[in-house]
């Protein structure tokens, strides 16, 4: 059995294997020598001190065979192509990973995704970009892998009590991902990479006699007697089955209207909005690092941070060191941002969203709609957003200290943001409760960040597609709606997961509800 070690190293050593040997080595009180191999099982960077030290959790093998190099392999997924079938709406990570669990399970998936594979997403991410034209089905939430592919790839999670976290890092190392995610404390594959892990997927679930459905975008549930029988897509095609994994994401709002027409149970969520926040990465380098210059064997730093404002929490989300902010309407007529970074996270800046708390109470104006409420204010501030940009899909932009003094900038500076910006004074964009709470929480970031409050920052707005604004109540046993027999709401659109590790994990868990509600 190896040995077990906690040790702090500093950054150089923590990429030089021997050095590590010898640091272990002088610990423990053994020759060099002595240690024929060291694993490194954790790994996460203490900046709490101006000298930054790289936290190393280590296996040390005293014996040459003890030490057996395992690489990670794939479940034995067997051909399901004469099973019975299940559909699964959408190819998030909720998605996707309920169809490998039903594999494994001996049941065959059909899943079925109203945007394009990958490949076909770039050119619609390119027009959003470039041209300003806005494709419903096909955008940086719509299409294969769901919002996650194309806007980061960060793996962290808190909700660790869900699920089993390291089995979802796994199945990604074995498609393809890097096994440096099942050490880092905060996992990150990257948007240039994550494209390739989800292809695979699909390609794995299809080889094995899956069914994937791109550009089928579903219209209607058929339901009788309160239990689903299928779905009619938008050309008109019937798929049938009496057990739907619904796994939508927290954008398909024509998902939400389709069951607020059909009166199934669903109801107001509270949801975080806010801006997203860019500064210079080598700014968020000198406040986190506490350095003049990073060096070579830190990564861009992140940051993370939570203030309670006029009794409300506003905080950091999604935070993207060396990134850069991505425009992410899913309808013409609106204006959304998001964030994400390459692997190396290269770029010249950070940004993060910036987010408060909502209440129910806060949708008061739009308690006409019943449950889709939140949706709906939502939906009027990134439409006010587009208006005051524009209508364009240029977003309205402001320094973050003439933010806080309620003046417009007299110019902005070119930011990451791809379609531009247009000077607006923010308080324009939000209700007036929220932007006095951002102006106030900014000034307490800058308390606790020194620097961070600086003109250097641009703000972008808004952030508004944190999480869905409406949940699908299900039993908190048998996963299914609580009215609708056979319909499993799955993943972050039914309010259940927050991210890509979250999603997978419910999906999982709703395949296995399935699996056991069949019977086999």
């Amino acid at each position: 059995m190896p040995l077990e070690l906690l040790l702090q190293v500093t950054p150089e050593m923590a990429v030089n294997n021997h050095l590590i040997k010898e640091q272990v080595a002088k610990l423990i009180r053994v020759a060099v020598g002595d240690i024929k191999h060291i694993s490194i099982l954790k790994r996460s960077i203490d900046a709490r001190q101006k000298a930054i030290k790289i936290n190393l959790k280590v296996a040390i093998y005293f014996q040459e065979d003890d030490f057996i190099e395992e690489k990670i392999q794939l479940p034995d997924y067997k051909n399901v192509a004469n099973s019975p079938e299940v559909i699964v709406v959408g190819a998030g990570p909720a998605g996707l990973f309920a169809a490998l669990q039903l594999i494994e399970m001996g049941i065959k998936p059909i899943v079925v995704e109203r945007g394009k594979d990958v490949r076909g997403r770039r050119r619609d991410l390119k027009a959003i970009n470039l041209d300003h034209i806005v494709n419903e089905d096909s955008n940086y939430c719509f299409g294969e892998g769901g919002a996650g592919t194309y806007s980061d790839g960060k793996l962290y999670t808190r909700s660790k009590k869900r699920g089993d976290v390291t089995r979802i890092l796994e199945l990604l190392v074995g498609f393809g991902a890097s096994d440096d995610i099942l050490i880092e404390a905060h996992p990150h594959i990257g948007t240039n990479k994550l494209p390739k892990i989800i292809q695979d997927i699909r390609e794995k679930i299809i080889e094995m006699g899956g069914l994937v459905l791109f550009e089928t975008r579903l219209t209607d549930i058929l339901i009788n007697n309160n239990e689903v029988q299928g779905i009619i897509t938008q050309s008109g095609d019937t798929l049938l089955s009496n057990k739907i994994i619904l796994a939508t994401g927290h954008s398909a709002r024509d998902i939400f209207e389709l069951l607020d027409r059909k009166k199934v149970f669903i109801e107001a969520k509270p949801f975080a909005l806010g801006v997203r926040a860019e500064h210079p990465q080598s700014l968020i380098d000198s406040i986190q690092y506490s350095c003049d210059y990073r060096g070579e064997h830190l990564p861009p730093a992140p940051y993370s941070i939570v203030k309670q404002v006029g009794g409300r929490g506003m905080y950091s989300f999604c935070m993207c060191p060396g990134g850069v902010i991505a425009p992410c309407a899913t309808s013409p007529g609106e204006v959304v941002t998001n964030g994400w970074s390459p692997s190396k996270r290269d770029q010249a800046t950070a940004n993060s969203g910036i987010v408060i708390e909502l209440k129910l109470e806060d949708f008061a104006p739009y308690s006409k709609f019943g449950a889709l409420a939140g949706l709906e204010f939502q939906k009027s501030i990134e439409q006010k957003a587009w208006h005051l940009a524009g209508e364009t899909q240029k977003v309205p932009a402001q320094r973050m200290v003439d933010f806080t003094k309620n003046q417009v900038s007299s110019e902005i500076p070119k930011t990451s943001y791809v379609p531009g910006t247009t000077s607006v004074e923010m308080g324009a964009v939000f209700p007036g409760f929220l932007s006095q709470i951002l102006r106030e929480g900014f000034s307490e970031f800058g308390k606790s960040m020194k620097g961070y409050l600086t003109n250097e920052a641009i703000l972008h707005a808004p952030e508004s597609r944190t999480s869905s604004p409406v949940r699908i109540p299900r039993d908190s046993i048998s996963l299914e709606h609580l009215q609708i027999k056979g319909l499993y709401p799955c993943g972050e659109g039914a309010g259940y997961a927050g991210g890509i590790i979250s999603a997978a994990i419910d999906g999982e868990k709703c395949a296995i509800k399935v699996f056991e509600s069949l019977n086999l």
